[in-house]
Order: C-alpha cells, then sequence, then structure tokens
C-alpha cells in the first residue's frame, strides 16, 4: 500500500486495545470528549488507536471524528464477539465479509431486515485487500475464518430461542457484537476501506457473561498479532 496516512485500529472497551497500547510506540494523546486518540508508531507504520465505547452510537459517532481529524488509509475494528456458527469456537477469529445492523427493523414497510429505509445499505462489504491479507494469519492455536458479522445495541446470550432464529436463518450470521457494522457503514460512506476482526469469547448463550470478561485480555492479544500482520502484508 505504500500509504503515508495513518491506520486507524479501534475497539470498543479498554481492554481490547490495551495489548496494542502496550506495544506500540505513543507519541501523541489528543483529547476528544470522554475519547482519547493515541498516535503511534506499530510495525513502521502509523497509527491512531482508539477506544469508542459500546453499542452503534458511539462507535459511528467516534469513527467519523477520527476520519474527520486523520484522515486514514483504513480503519480495523476488533475486539470480542458471540459465534452463532458452530464452526465457531472460543479463541477463534472471524474475518468479516460483511457486516449488517441486525436490530434494524421495517419488515413492516415492506423493507428487508437489517436494510436502512430509504438508503441502499444492508450488507456492509469489508475491503477484499485486508480480508486477503487477515485470512493469511496463521494462528498457532485457533481457527481464523471469513464471515458475516451482526451488529445490534443488543447482548445476544439467547440465540437458540425462537425469536432469534432470525439471525442464522433469514442473515446467515457468523458472529453477533455491538459496533461493527455502523463503524463500517460511516468507512463505507466516506470511501475508507475497512475490516472487522473478531475474536471469539463465547457461544451467545448462557455461559456468555461467565465467558465475557474473561477473554478480554487473550482477545486483545490475538488482535494484536493479526493486525500486525496485516500491516506487513499491506505495506
Amino acid at each position: 500500500m505504500n500509504d503515508k496516512r495513518p491506520l486507524i485500529i479501534l475497539g470498543a472497551m479498554d481492554e481490547e486495545i490495551s495489548a496494542f497500547l502496550q506495544e506500540a510506540h505513543i507519541e501523541n494523546e489528543l483529547k476528544w470528549m470522554d475519547f482519547t486518540f493515541y498516535s503511534c508508531q506499530l510495525a513502521e507504520r502509523n497509527i491512531v488507536i482508539a477506544k469508542c465505547g459500546v453499542g452503534k452510537v458511539l462507535a459511528a459517532m467516534v469513527t467519523q471524528k477520527m476520519i474527520d481529524l486523520y484522515t486514514p488509509s483504513a480503519i480495523i475494528f476488533t475486539g470480542i464477539a458471540g459465534a452463532l456458527s458452530s464452526q465457531l469456537d472460543i479463541g477463534d477469529i472471524l474475518v468479516a465479509q460483511d457486516s449488517i445492523q441486525h436490530d434494524i427493523d421495517a419488515i413492516f414497510l415492506n423493507f428487508k431486515r437489517g436494510e436502512i429505509p430509504y438508503t441502499p445499505y444492508r450488507f456492509i462489504k469489508c475491503d477484499q485487500n485486508l480480508i486477503s491479507a487477515a485470512l493469511s494469519y496463521k494462528s498457532d492455536k485457533h481457527k481464523v475464518l471469513k464471515g458475516r458479522v451482526l451488529t445490534g445495541d443488543q447482548f445476544i446470550a439467547d440465540k437458540h430461542s425462537p425469536e432469534k432464529h432470525y439471525l442464522t436463518e433469514e442473515l446467515m450470521g457468523d458472529c453477533v457484537e455491538m459496533e461493527g457494522s455502523s463503524v463500517g457503514l460511516v468507512s463505507t460512506i466516506n470511501q475508507i476501506p475497512h475490516i472487522i476482526i473478531r475474536t471469539i469469547s463465547d457461544k451467545a448463550d448462557i455461559e456468555a457473561k461467565i465467558n465475557f470478561r474473561e477473554f478480554l485480555k487473550e482477545a486483545s492479544e490475538n488482535s494484536l498479532k493479526i493486525v500486525r500482520h496485516i500491516i506487513e502484508k499491506i505495506r
């Protein structure tokens, strides 16, 4: 890529970006509202790292602010997610081919589930070059798979309940989380390449609350390894 513009790395929580901040050489910190943007060097590349907060609104707001400030070459959103696919086990890495906001429901107005009314946006595609770079990463312990990320302002711990069957049967989701597709939508509208990379922390079932906190540190370390690999591939 040989692009001098910074690469943005976003996570929803402090724990999801902690390994990046420990590894990177921080050159500057910019405070904006309740958020801190860390300008760094990582793997000889200009990086800006930030925590955006939990949920679609905060994620979208921080993404747009960082695009306005830094004009990034690409955006990587990373962290943990709950598995919907039976092919994913705890610790596996899901590289998004696309994403959708599963809690947008205007079906009774004749829009498809996840379709943003009166726009062309439903499934938000990730950048193919970033996908290819991510999928070339080999983990010593876990699978790295491509799939679909479902985003919504809900923590899903009951994927097997009948009212949640649409997540897999209709939307064909592989994992579920709370920020990725909103970051993807903002990136897409601004014509910034993006990718979502999620480490599976739970199976979106009754054990989700137990596994969630236990897995944050390992997820951050997983993310750091695959992002370093991506940087090397797209340099």
